[in-house]
């Protein structure tokens, strides 16, 4: 038996604050949340592990191992498969270093700080390089999102304190 195809119509439901996709015949509504973004800023002694992008957006800029998350994942365990993915690192996470909302573009970004859990790193495929960057020598003109500026800014405000509240957005828009 064929079922007829939904059709969906923009409209403010009772008791909402915004129009929502809702479906005209069955009332379905198509709840539209932002993204959980998961990454790491990696120490290794005095070192930071950056990743030059091998995929859009910003392929050929730098960036810290981080994704999106998958549905059925923890936040560590999506950490830990996006270093794995983007720098063959296996990784030691530590504690909540930030979290950022980026409402521009529904994203919410949670990101660690970590130290490398066993010795070695190289390029995943989503990859060209990874490398380690002393703070003062960090490609700062070539990091491929502001969060990526921000994280490591907070991380060196963090640096040797063991008790800290995660960071927040930063003053300058990210776009």
């Amino acid at each position: 038996m064929d079922l007829p195809a939904p059709q969906f119509s923009r409209r403010r439901l009772e008791g909402d604050d915004r129009d929502r996709s809702v479906c005209d015949r069955c009332g379905f509504v198509d709840y539209v949340n932002p993204r959980i973004v998961v990454g790491a800023v990696v120490a290794v002694g005095e070192q930071i592990l950056l990743c030059w992008r091998a995929i859009e957006p910003r392929r050929g800029f730098w960036t810290l191992p981080a994704g999106y998350m998958e549905s059925g994942e923890t936040i560590e365990e999506a950490i830990k498969r996006e270093a794995r993915e983007e720098a063959c690192a296996d990784l030691a996470l530590d504690r909540v270093l930030a979290i950022y909302t980026i409402a521009r573009i529904s994203q919410v970004q949670i990101l660690y700080r970590a130290s490398l859990a066993q010795p070695g790193f190289a390029p995943g495929p989503e990859s060209l390089e990874v490398a380690l960057f002393e703070f003062d020598a960090i490609p700062w003109s070539e990091l491929a999102f502001p969060t990526v500026h921000w994280a490591l800014r907070h991380h060196e405000a963090a640096r040797g304190q063991t008790d800290f509240a995660p960071f927040g957005n930063c003053p300058e828009p990210a776009r």
